[in-house]
């Protein structure tokens, strides 16, 4: 797991801090994006091993994020997990869990605020 590159996609500083420090404490080199259009800037430089990915976003939602991801060579193999404020409060709209696109282009869905554990343990799974 020690070495591991997590690209962290979401306009919130705070979580990106937050989820860097979690990430670097487990051995793991945790890169940052503020935005849909830096992130997808970013998977193309770097190349992470994984990507966790806000849902809500300014510039370019996580939806168009990992669709275009999912397009292109060499990114549309790296394992997203998705996070999301309103997976439980809002049924009926493209940020619904039950969306179509949702179950499209993500290999996992998390709620914010994020469990520690269950992040670290998820990220395992999918890259360990």
């Amino acid at each position: 797991m020690s070495g591991k590159k997590i690209l962290i996609i979401d306009d919130d500083p705070d979580l990106v801090e937050a989820v860097s420090m979690l990430l670097e404490s487990e051995g793991m080199v945790p890169l940052a994006a503020y935005g849909g259009e830096e992130g997808i800037q970013k998977v193309v430089a770097e190349k992470p091993d994984l990507i966790i990915l806000d849902v809500m976003m300014p510039d370019k939602d996580g939806f168009a994020v990992a669709k275009e991801l999912s397009g292109m060579d060499g990114a549309k193999d790296i394992p997203k997990i998705m996070l999301t404020a309103v997976v439980e409060n809002i049924e009926a709209t493209n940020y619904s869990p039950h969306h179509s696109a949702m179950t499209l282009e993500a290999d996992d869905w998390m709620d914010k605020p994020v469990d520690p554990r269950a992040l670290v343990a998820r990220i395992k799974e999918l890259v360990g």
